[in-house]
């Protein structure tokens, strides 16, 4: 097998440093305006369609479709162009969908809305790619850090999105006109961050050597596992995530609370990152990710607990923090299940399917959210999860049969 990817970046300390941080910023950057959406667009939908319209996160789930359709062009333009090339076409997606959204906004068009939402897949798809970057930024022993640093760098995106989305709806006579013209700023600035980094040059060996059949890479028990916990832990956190604005308005709680809410979830997401890749080096990487499913567990029960205020902000804290630690230590599983020739398909495959069941969640949750109630949305995410702890129970278990047992 060849050499990791994140070999060909080791250089000095100093060097790698300045290169993951560079990645950090542009990771806060552009994850500020995936929180900005999430905290106003089904509250913009219903403004242009009416509090008891059924399809307000529809515009979110085209997101994510435009993210499942976007994985495999912008992995493998990564791949054969370079990270830089393709990043910065991701953040032209960027300013492009954030642009389309804010003519939404100023016509008064949900059917452009949500195509502003489709377009803006791209450029979150290359943004779900920062993390496999960051292990070629850094020598392999330091593969799981880099990884959780660059995650970590949502905190800012925890503050940043949530306050943008205070701030902005009623700045423009075109309510949340300007929150959308606040998109396209933070997309522009992480395109001219990603100017400065210093990516790996593309090797032959890395985009034409020996390669396994993507059927082949993706039925070894470990890629099994570490896919299916990354669609669980997105796939759960979108489908409460979404419908936790929703939620709010609908028990009476004032319309200024969701950002608050959010802003609590996204702390709960990135905050842990800081040292996660610490926890999986001391007590391994299936041990987190299963301290990652408690924690879903003990969201959706305080979910279940009451309709105060502080429910929806503890519930939404926790499932960031169950987030955090399953998917971190997914991302870390998965990319121990690839040669850098391959890493293009593994790594566009793992998140296709991710998206995949993150769109499907985020769409049902609206209009579950409609129809059932916040409760029935929680029940609902108790057998998601337990998909993800048979999955990691079984590889645990697989790992200790010796080898032609």
């Amino acid at each position: 097998m060849s050499s990791p990817p994140s070999q060909v970046a080791a250089g000095s300390g100093a060097h790698v440093v300045r290169n993951v941080f560079l990645l950090a910023l542009c990771q806060a950057l552009a994850q500020s305006g995936n929180v900005l959406i999430i905290s106003t667009t089904a509250l913009a939908a219903q403004t242009l369609e009416g509090r008891d319209f059924y399809w307000t996160t529809l515009p979110v789930t085209l997101q994510h479709l435009g993210v499942m359709l976007s994985v495999f062009p912008a992995a493998l333009m990564g791949q054969r162009r370079g990270r830089s090339f393709g990043f910065g076409l991701g953040s032209l997606g960027g300013i492009t969908g954030g642009g389309l959204c804010s003519l939404a906004i100023w016509l008064g068009s949900f059917p452009l809305l949500c195509f502003g939402g489709f377009v803006m897949g791209y450029a979150v798809a290359n943004m779900q790619l920062y993390r496999f970057a960051a292990t070629e930024l850094a020598p392999p022993q330091y593969r799981a850090k880099a990884i959780s640093y660059v995650t970590s760098s949502g905190v800012v995106a925890g503050i940043l999105g949530p306050l943008i989305a205070r701030l902005t709806p009623d700045l423009l006579p075109h309510q949340f006109l300007a929150t959308y013209m606040g998109l396209v700023v933070l997309h522009a600035a992480a395109f001219g961050v990603l100017r400065l980094i210093e990516f790996p040059a593309v090797k032959v060996e890395h985009a034409s050597g020996p390669q396994r059949s993507l059927a082949e890479i993706a039925t070894q028990p470990v890629y099994v596992v570490a896919v299916l916990a990354g669609m669980v832990s997105f796939g759960v956190m979108s489908f409460l995530m979404t419908a936790t604005p929703l939620a709010i308005v609908a028990c009476g709680i004032d319309a200024r609370e969701p950002p608050i809410t959010i802003f609590w979830h996204v702390m709960g997401m990135f905050v842990p990152a800081f040292f996660t890749g610490h926890l999986i080096g001391r007590f391994g990487v299936l041990n987190i990710m299963m301290l990652g499913i408690a924690m879903l567990v003990a969201a959706v029960a305080v979910d279940l607990a009451g309709i105060d205020v502080w429910n929806f902000r503890a519930g939404l804290l926790l499932v960031g923090v169950g987030w955090n630690f399953l998917f971190v230590g997914a991302t870390a599983l998965v990319t121990t299940a690839y040669r850098p020739s391959e890493r293009g398909r593994a790594q566009a495959l793992n998140d296709f399917l991710v998206f995949g069941t993150t769109a499907t969640s985020s769409l049902l949750a609206g209009i579950l959210q409609q129809a059932w109630g916040w409760n029935a949305l929680n029940y609902l995410a108790l057998p998601l999860i337990g998909i993800a702890l048979l999955a990691l129970t079984w590889l645990r278990l697989a790992r200790r049969v010796p080898a032609g047992s």
